[in-house]
Protein backbone atom coordinates (compact mmCIF):
# COMPACT_ATOMS: atom_id res chain seq x y z
CA UNK A 1 0.00 0.00 0.00
CA UNK A 2 1.65 3.84 -0.97
CA UNK A 3 1.38 5.50 2.03
CA UNK A 4 0.34 9.80 1.52
CA UNK A 5 3.15 11.96 2.11
CA UNK A 6 1.80 15.12 4.43
CA UNK A 7 3.50 17.93 2.56
CA UNK A 8 3.28 21.74 3.57
CA UNK A 9 4.22 24.36 1.22
CA UNK A 10 5.60 28.08 2.24
CA UNK A 11 5.36 30.64 -0.81
CA UNK A 12 7.88 34.22 0.10
CA UNK A 13 4.94 36.11 -2.15
CA UNK A 14 7.05 38.92 -3.11
CA UNK A 15 9.51 36.06 -4.12
CA UNK A 16 6.81 34.39 -6.22
CA UNK A 17 5.49 37.67 -7.61
CA UNK A 18 8.88 39.78 -8.63
CA UNK A 19 10.56 36.69 -9.57
CA UNK A 20 7.46 35.07 -11.58
CA UNK A 21 3.97 36.95 -11.93
CA UNK A 22 4.45 40.26 -12.57
CA UNK A 23 4.11 41.60 -16.06
CA UNK A 24 2.25 38.46 -16.95
CA UNK A 25 -1.40 37.74 -17.25
CA UNK A 26 -1.52 35.23 -14.48
CA UNK A 27 -1.53 37.26 -11.20
CA UNK A 28 -5.38 35.59 -10.40
CA UNK A 29 -3.97 32.33 -9.29
CA UNK A 30 -4.53 29.54 -7.60
CA UNK A 31 -1.49 28.72 -5.44
CA UNK A 32 -2.91 25.73 -3.52
CA UNK A 33 -4.14 24.15 -7.26
CA UNK A 34 -0.76 24.86 -8.95
CA UNK A 35 0.90 22.73 -6.43
CA UNK A 36 -1.29 20.12 -5.90
CA UNK A 37 0.03 20.08 -9.62
CA UNK A 38 3.42 20.84 -9.38
CA UNK A 39 4.00 18.55 -6.70
CA UNK A 40 2.12 15.02 -7.97
CA UNK A 41 4.15 15.47 -10.76
CA UNK A 42 7.04 15.45 -8.33
CA UNK A 43 5.76 12.64 -6.64
CA UNK A 44 2.63 11.25 -6.73
CA UNK A 45 2.23 10.11 -3.58
CA UNK A 46 2.36 13.96 -2.36
CA UNK A 47 -0.55 14.81 -0.09
CA UNK A 48 -0.96 18.74 -0.40
CA UNK A 49 -2.19 19.26 3.60
CA UNK A 50 -1.34 23.50 3.81
CA UNK A 51 0.07 25.77 1.47
CA UNK A 52 1.59 28.78 3.77
CA UNK A 53 1.59 32.10 2.24
CA UNK A 54 3.81 35.30 3.07
CA UNK A 55 4.10 38.77 2.31
CA UNK A 56 3.31 42.28 3.23
CA UNK A 57 0.63 44.70 2.36
CA UNK A 58 0.79 46.53 -0.28
CA UNK A 59 1.23 50.55 0.10
CA UNK A 60 -0.55 52.36 -2.28
CA UNK A 61 1.63 55.20 -1.99
CA UNK A 62 4.44 53.72 -3.76
CA UNK A 63 2.12 51.45 -6.57
CA UNK A 64 1.51 51.73 -10.02
CA UNK A 65 -2.04 51.70 -9.27
CA UNK A 66 -2.05 53.52 -6.22
CA UNK A 67 -5.32 52.54 -3.62
CA UNK A 68 -6.22 50.12 -6.30
CA UNK A 69 -3.17 48.07 -5.62
CA UNK A 70 -3.75 47.66 -1.89
CA UNK A 71 -7.41 46.40 -2.63
CA UNK A 72 -6.81 43.94 -5.38
CA UNK A 73 -4.14 42.68 -2.81
CA UNK A 74 -6.24 42.36 -0.16
CA UNK A 75 -9.58 40.70 -2.62
CA UNK A 76 -6.78 38.00 -3.75
CA UNK A 77 -6.09 37.01 -0.57
CA UNK A 78 -9.79 36.74 0.39
CA UNK A 79 -10.54 34.84 -2.98
CA UNK A 80 -7.75 31.92 -1.41
CA UNK A 81 -9.01 32.05 1.74
CA UNK A 82 -12.35 31.34 0.44
CA UNK A 83 -11.74 28.71 -2.37
CA UNK A 84 -9.12 26.91 0.08
CA UNK A 85 -10.06 27.41 3.58
CA UNK A 86 -8.87 24.42 5.18
CA UNK A 87 -5.50 24.36 3.07
CA UNK A 88 -4.82 28.01 2.92
CA UNK A 89 -3.38 31.05 5.26
CA UNK A 90 -1.63 34.04 5.02
CA UNK A 91 1.31 35.52 7.16
CA UNK A 92 1.53 39.20 6.96
CA UNK A 93 5.04 41.00 7.93
CA UNK A 94 4.82 44.96 7.33
CA UNK A 95 7.17 47.90 5.05
CA UNK A 96 9.35 49.92 6.35
CA UNK A 97 10.97 53.70 4.73
CA UNK A 98 12.52 56.45 5.80
CA UNK A 99 10.11 59.23 5.54
CA UNK A 100 13.04 61.66 5.03
CA UNK A 101 14.73 59.54 2.37
CA UNK A 102 17.34 57.37 1.99
CA UNK A 103 20.63 58.96 0.82
CA UNK A 104 22.58 56.37 -1.63
CA UNK A 105 25.65 56.91 -3.95
CA UNK A 106 24.41 58.33 -7.49
CA UNK A 107 25.06 56.03 -10.28
CA UNK A 108 26.92 57.67 -13.23
CA UNK A 109 27.63 55.89 -16.44
CA UNK A 110 31.79 55.34 -17.06
CA UNK A 111 32.61 56.81 -13.59
CA UNK A 112 33.88 55.04 -10.97
CA UNK A 113 31.55 54.63 -7.52
CA UNK A 114 31.97 58.09 -5.48
CA UNK A 115 29.92 57.67 -2.05
CA UNK A 116 30.56 61.91 -2.15
CA UNK A 117 27.98 62.23 -4.80
CA UNK A 118 24.71 61.08 -3.21
CA UNK A 119 21.03 61.22 -4.06
CA UNK A 120 17.90 61.08 -1.79
CA UNK A 121 15.61 58.04 -2.66
CA UNK A 122 12.40 56.50 -1.43
CA UNK A 123 13.55 53.17 -0.27
CA UNK A 124 11.20 51.03 0.81
CA UNK A 125 12.30 47.64 2.62
CA UNK A 126 9.77 44.47 3.46
CA UNK A 127 10.56 43.34 6.73
CA UNK A 128 9.61 40.05 8.56
CA UNK A 129 8.33 37.98 5.59
CA UNK A 130 11.86 35.59 5.39
CA UNK A 131 11.92 35.60 9.32
CA UNK A 132 7.95 34.66 9.07
CA UNK A 133 8.72 32.10 6.69
CA UNK A 134 11.79 30.63 8.55
CA UNK A 135 9.76 30.17 11.66
CA UNK A 136 7.20 28.97 9.93
CA UNK A 137 8.82 26.25 8.08
CA UNK A 138 10.91 25.07 11.36
CA UNK A 139 7.73 25.09 14.10
CA UNK A 140 6.01 22.72 11.43
CA UNK A 141 9.50 20.36 11.40
CA UNK A 142 9.00 20.08 14.94
CA UNK A 143 5.41 19.02 15.21
CA UNK A 144 5.88 15.93 13.43
CA UNK A 145 2.71 16.55 11.26
CA UNK A 146 4.93 16.93 7.77
CA UNK A 147 6.73 14.02 5.91
CA UNK A 148 7.70 17.05 3.42
CA UNK A 149 8.05 20.71 3.57
CA UNK A 150 8.06 22.40 0.14
CA UNK A 151 9.43 26.17 0.04
CA UNK A 152 8.70 28.68 -3.31
CA UNK A 153 11.64 30.82 -3.03
CA UNK A 154 15.03 31.95 -3.92
CA UNK A 155 15.77 34.21 -1.00
CA UNK A 156 19.14 32.71 -0.09
CA UNK A 157 18.11 34.47 3.50
CA UNK A 158 16.00 31.79 4.57
CA UNK A 159 18.60 29.05 3.77
CA UNK A 160 20.31 29.35 7.81
CA UNK A 161 16.12 27.74 8.79
CA UNK A 162 16.35 24.90 5.90
CA UNK A 163 20.03 23.72 6.87
CA UNK A 164 18.96 23.43 10.78
CA UNK A 165 15.84 21.50 9.89
CA UNK A 166 18.12 19.36 7.33
CA UNK A 167 20.43 18.83 10.55
CA UNK A 168 17.58 18.60 13.25
CA UNK A 169 15.03 16.53 11.57
CA UNK A 170 17.02 14.71 8.61
CA UNK A 171 13.89 12.67 7.93
CA UNK A 172 11.94 15.24 6.55
CA UNK A 173 12.12 15.67 2.99
CA UNK A 174 12.85 19.21 1.69
CA UNK A 175 11.70 20.41 -1.82
CA UNK A 176 12.21 23.60 -3.57
CA UNK A 177 10.53 25.23 -6.72
CA UNK A 178 11.87 28.32 -7.39
CA UNK A 179 9.43 31.11 -8.67
CA UNK A 180 11.67 31.81 -11.89
CA UNK A 181 10.65 31.79 -15.71
CA UNK A 182 12.01 29.01 -18.23
CA UNK A 183 15.64 30.44 -19.94
CA UNK A 184 15.20 32.57 -23.18
CA UNK A 185 17.86 32.78 -25.46
CA UNK A 186 19.60 36.09 -25.35
CA UNK A 187 18.28 36.82 -21.88
CA UNK A 188 20.19 36.68 -18.70
CA UNK A 189 19.04 33.98 -16.85
CA UNK A 190 18.48 34.60 -12.62
CA UNK A 191 20.41 31.64 -10.90
CA UNK A 192 19.12 29.10 -8.62
CA UNK A 193 20.72 30.13 -5.09
CA UNK A 194 23.11 27.80 -4.09
CA UNK A 195 23.13 27.76 -0.40
CA UNK A 196 19.22 27.01 -0.74
CA UNK A 197 20.04 24.35 -3.23
CA UNK A 198 22.64 22.43 -0.71
CA UNK A 199 19.46 21.76 1.73
CA UNK A 200 17.34 20.58 -0.71
CA UNK A 201 16.39 17.12 -1.85
CA UNK A 202 14.88 18.51 -5.08
CA UNK A 203 14.40 21.38 -7.02
CA UNK A 204 12.13 22.68 -9.20
CA UNK A 205 14.04 25.09 -11.02
CA UNK A 206 10.94 26.68 -13.59
CA UNK A 207 6.92 27.46 -13.16
CA UNK A 208 5.88 27.26 -17.07
CA UNK A 209 3.37 29.65 -18.35
CA UNK A 210 1.51 26.65 -18.94
CA UNK A 211 1.24 25.66 -15.55
CA UNK A 212 0.25 29.33 -14.25
CA UNK A 213 -2.64 29.61 -16.96
CA UNK A 214 -3.85 26.66 -16.04
CA UNK A 215 -4.38 27.16 -11.89
CA UNK A 216 -6.28 30.79 -12.40
CA UNK A 217 -8.86 31.27 -9.98
CA UNK A 218 -12.35 31.48 -11.32
CA UNK A 219 -13.05 35.89 -12.48
CA UNK A 220 -15.86 35.46 -10.16
CA UNK A 221 -15.45 33.68 -6.71
CA UNK A 222 -19.22 33.22 -5.68
CA UNK A 223 -19.44 32.94 -1.82
CA UNK A 224 -22.63 33.70 0.25
CA UNK A 225 -23.08 37.64 0.11
CA UNK A 226 -21.22 39.92 -2.22
CA UNK A 227 -19.38 37.64 -4.71
CA UNK A 228 -15.45 38.00 -5.21
CA UNK A 229 -14.21 39.46 -8.54
CA UNK A 230 -10.84 39.52 -10.13
CA UNK A 231 -9.49 43.08 -9.81
CA UNK A 232 -10.27 44.90 -13.36
CA UNK A 233 -6.29 45.97 -13.79
CA UNK A 234 -5.14 42.25 -12.88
Amino acid sequence: MTIAKATAVYIDGYNLYYGRIRGTAFKWLDVVTLFDRLLHDQDPTTDLLHVRYFTAPALGRFATHKQASEIGQTTYLRALAHTHPQRFTTTLGKHSWDKGGTLLAEFVSGQPYDRTRRVRVWKLEEKQTDVNLALAMYRDAASARYQQLVVCSNDSDIAPALAAIREDFPTIVLGMVTPRRPPVDGEADRRVSVSLSRCADWIRHYILDDELAAAQLPERVRKPGKAIDKPGHW
